[in-house]
C-alpha cells in the first residue's frame, strides 16, 4: 500500500536507497543550511505593487518562488516512507498561521495548493483570503488535522498516547485516514514560517517523522547589508537570512544548492513571480 496522491519514483540511485537503509528515520537525516538571499529587486518590486494598489507581500513572494522551485526541481517534492521515495503528485506549501499575535492565541495549520498555472497574483489571494477568515470573529471553519488536533487534546493521556501511536503506525504504512491528511500541514510539500513578520531572525527548525514533508524552511527579517566584491566594490544591499532543513535522502546536496541558485534567481528577476508557477527555466551555471 502506498501514500496517497503520490507516486513511487523511479529514478532512484541505489546510493539513495542504501542511505535510507542507513538512515531510515528522517529525524536522522535532515541537514541545516543558513543562506542569505538578496531580495534587492524584490524589494523594489514589492514596493512598486503596493504603489499600485495591490496587496503582495514578501511571504506571498517567498511562497510562490518555492512553489516555482519545487516545480522546476522535482526533488525537493519527494519523501521516503517504509523505506521507498515517493513523489508528491502536486504541490503544497503550508505554514502556521497565528489567529492574533499573542502568547494565548490559537494556531490553525493552513495548506497552499499551488496549481501549475498559479503566480503570484493567485497565490496572494488565496493566502490572504485563509488568513483574513483565520483571523475573522466567526473564525475558520475547522476540518481534517485542525479539528482532530481538538479532539485529541481534550483525551486522557491514557487514550490519546495509544491513539496517536496508531496513527504513526499508520502514517508509516501510507494508511493514515484522508481526515487526518487534510489541512495537516506535515503532508505537504514545504513547511515555512515567517518570523520576519514579527521581527526575528530565521532559526534552524527541525522536521518530524510523521507525514510527508521532506522540508522546512523560515525567513527573517529584511536588512541592509554591506558586500563586498571580489573588485573591492562596497555596496549595500538587502539581504533576507533562510534557515532551511531538508531530508537529505530524497537529494544530495548539490541538488539543494542548486535549487537555492533558482530561488536567488527568481528575487534578482521578480517579474517572474508572475509567470506560471510550472515555468522552466535555465540558469547559467557557475
Amino acid at each position: 500500500m502506498g501514500p496517497r496522491n503520490a507516486h513511487r519514483a523511479k529514478d532512484v540511485h541505489g546510493t539513495e536507497q542504501l542511505n535510507i537503509d542507513i538512515k531510515p528515520r528522517r529525524a536522522d537525516s535532515f541537514v541545516f543550511q543558513q543562506k542569505d538571499f538578496d531580495v534587492t529587486n524584490l524589494v523594489k518590486y514589492i514596493d512598486k505593487k503596493k504603489k499600485a494598489g495591490e496587496h503582495i507581500t514578501y511571504f506571498h513572494a517567498f511562497v510562490t518562488a518555492i512553489a516555482k522551485c519545487i516545480y522546476n526541481r522535482n526533488k525537493l517534492n519527494r519523501f521516503v516512507q517504509n523505506r521507498h521515495i515517493f513523489e508528491h503528485n502536486d504541490v503544497v506549501i503550508s505554514f502556521v498561521a497565528k489567529v492574533s499575535f499573542n502568547d494565548k492565541a490559537e494556531e490553525i495549520f493552513v495548506m497552499v495548493p499551488v496549481k501549475e498555472d498559479d503566480t503570484i497574483e493567485t497565490v496572494s489571494k488565496f493566502i490572504t483570503n485563509k488568513v483574513e477568515e483565520a483571523r475573522s470573529p466567526k473564525g475558520i471553519k475547522k476540518e481534517g488535522a485542525n479539528l482532530a488536533i481538538d479532539i485529541l487534546c481534550g483525551l486522557p493521556n491514557i487514550l490519546r498516547v495509544p491513539i496517536v501511536g496508531l496513527f504513526k503506525w499508520m502514517d508509516d504504512k501510507g494508511c493514515i485516514p484522508f481526515g487526518l491528511e487534510k489541512d495537516n500541514l506535515y503532508y505537504s510539500s514545504m513547511i515555512v514560517s515567517n518570523l520576519g513578520s514579527i521581527k526575528n531572525g530565521s532559526i534552524h527548525h527541525n522536521i518530524v517523522d510523521f507525514g510527508t514533508c521532506s522540508g522546512l524552511t523560515t525567513m527573517g527579517t529584511i536588512k541592509n547589508k554591506e558586500i563586498i566584491y571580489d573588485d573591492g566594490k562596497r555596496e549595500v544591499r538587502k539581504i533576507c537570512d533562510w534557515g532551511l532543513a531538508f531530508d537529505e535522502r530524497v537529494a544530495d546536496g548539490f541538488y539543494f544548492i542548486k535549487s537555492m541558485e533558482l530561488i536567488q534567481y527568481f528575487f534578482n528577476h521578480p517579474e517572474t513571480l508572475e509567470e506560471p508557477a510550472n515555468t522552466k527555466y535555465e540558469i547559467e551555471k557557475k
